[in-house]
């Protein structure tokens, strides 16, 4: 029996190509299961193969658990009953006893075979996939062999891959026998089918496309530094060249737009602008947009959005059919954009001043006429009358310097009655807090600036949202969880 499992465990290794000791582990969990047979309960047990000899043991094994959390006696131990035999031993570890060798019948025997030959099967499978991304590879080429519910089951070598419907380009119609390219989208090793997800619709895909076409990008001398996707309908790409003498767009789009064209052939008549990606985020969105023309651009860094003004015969243009430019456009910079008419944005222009104009009158106790002035100066907060250099707001010709002083004075004013107000709302709101046991000043006002005021609130939160909103250790956390959850056991 030795000889004849170390044979086979040589034999398997040779002809499966993965590690012995990958067969050696297989061989171990059918032999542990075959065991499992000869009894009733659901009983743990382990096997231990000597790779040198090919000889076996057999043990019996409980886990040991606390008194109070045994659940199956056939495969549990409690730690005070364990200790009895090993003193030293610890939770999750195991105590173990050996039991007798055994021979296997026809049955063991045929589980063990079929145990050990589904661990070689996944580990085969592993041993492909890891082969395959170590290679680094992102785009797949290969022959649909099969179409299961719709998704298609692709051979490229000895991979098999899986394009899901979903990732499939809108309208596209693929049989099996087709060949076709895709993006290596995911890897998913629990799949019991392909374990390679592709994808035919993520922006990566129109780049790795483009990169096929077009040499210059390989070599460096151009980037492409984003894209957005419609599939199947458009897409826009944003280039930067990093040599001068080469014309990004124009490269990219190849000797009578030969190499555009053999992209969007490709993904199926999907139309592509190229367009000049810019270091400035205003630029970039206005060559985002084209072919409308922007008449205005406001940035707000602050929300990350920009409201772009446009003329009423441009604005269909920008926004496109359902809003597809704007949308694309908004994809591709990676700012939210508020397209509007001259019209509406004097309107919103107005609502805003009126704001800043009631905020001033009523915290400054000043006029309208005062407000205005400070509006048209371009004021939009206390802060910045407070804190503006003397000498800026000593240039504003309708004030003189004790105004000017007076004004700054009663901002300074106002602000401060707003931060002892806000601090005395911070104290009231951490009173609950910090009668939680282990809970800190700095903590509780963390939370609370937050708006979580109460142990109920914090009980609510998950280990790592608490983490993230105070900044403090995974394990401190999770003490203070529990202790605000101890009355949800009581």
């Amino acid at each position: 029996m030795s000889r004849e499992l170390l044979l086979l465990v040589d034999a398997l290794a040779r002809e499966k190509n993965v590690d012995k000791n990958i067969v050696i582990g297989a061989l171990e969990l059918a032999l542990a299961s075959a065991t499992k047979k000869r009894y009733h309960d659901d009983v743990d047990v382990r096997v231990e193969v000597d790779p040198a000899s090919g000889g076996f043991k057999s043990f019996r094994r409980w886990q040991v658990v606390a008194d109070e959390a045994l659940e199956a006696p056939e495969r549990q131990i409690t730690l005070s009953e364990a200790q009895k035999r090993i003193a030293d031993i610890q939770l999750e570890q195991f105590v173990e006893e050996p039991l007798p060798a055994m021979e296997f019948g026809r049955i063991g025997a045929q589980t063990a075979k079929q145990v050990i030959l589904q661990k070689i099967r996944d580990a085969e499978r592993e041993q492909i996939l890891s082969d395959f991304l170590a290679r680094g590879e992102h785009m797949v080429t290969g022959v649909i062999k099969r179409m299961e519910r719709g998704n298609a089951i692709i051979e490229s070598g000895r991979v098999e891959a899986s394009l899901l419907r979903d990732q499939m380009i809108p309208k596209e119609n693929l049989r099996p026998g087709d060949r076709v390219r895709a993006y290596l989208w995911k890897t998913d090793r629990a799949s019991r089918g392909p374990q390679i997800i592709l994808s035919r619709i993520t922006p990566e895909f129109l780049i790795k496309l483009f990169e096929l076409e077009v040499p210059e990008l390989e070599d460096g001398l151009l980037e492409i530094k984003a894209a957005a996707r419609d599939p199947g309908s458009r897409a826009k790409i944003a280039v930067k060249s990093n040599d001068p003498r080469i014309d990004p767009i124009g490269t990219c789009v190849g000797m009578r737009g030969s190499r555009v064209q053999a992209v969007t052939s490709e993904l199926g008549g999907e139309r592509i602008d190229i367009i000049l990606w810019s270091a400035d985020p205003a630029q970039f969105v206005i060559n985002a947009l084209a072919p409308a023309e922007v008449s205005k651009i406001t940035v707000d860094e602050d929300k990350h959005s920009m409201d772009i003004v446009v003329d009423e015969e441009n604005l269909a243009q920008a926004i496109g059919r359902t809003g597809q430019n704007v949308r694309l456009a908004s994809e591709l910079t990676g700012w939210q954009l508020n397209l509007m008419t001259l019209e509406e944005s004097h309107k919103k222009s107005e609502d805003e001043s009126a704001v800043v104009r009631n905020l001033f009158m009523e915290k400054l106790d000043v006029d309208q006429e005062v407000a205005d002035i400070l509006v048209q100066e371009g004021f939009g907060t206390l802060e910045e009358i407070a804190y503006v250099p003397l000498n800026e707001m000593l240039e504003i010709e309708s004030f003189d310097e004790g105004t000017i002083n007076e004004l700054r004075s009663r901002a300074r004013n106002s602000l401060l009655t707003q931060a002892i107000a806000t601090e005395e709302k911070l104290e009231h709101d951490v009173e609950d807090l910090l009668t939680l046991e282990g809970m800190d000043n700095q903590t509780a006002r963390l939370l609370a600036e937050k708006g979580v005021i109460t142990k109920e609130n914090l009980a609510d939160l998950a280990m790592d949202d608490l983490v993230e909103l105070t900044g403090i250790d995974a394990e401190r956390a999770k003490q203070l969880i529990m202790t605000a959850r101890a009355p949800w056991f009581a």
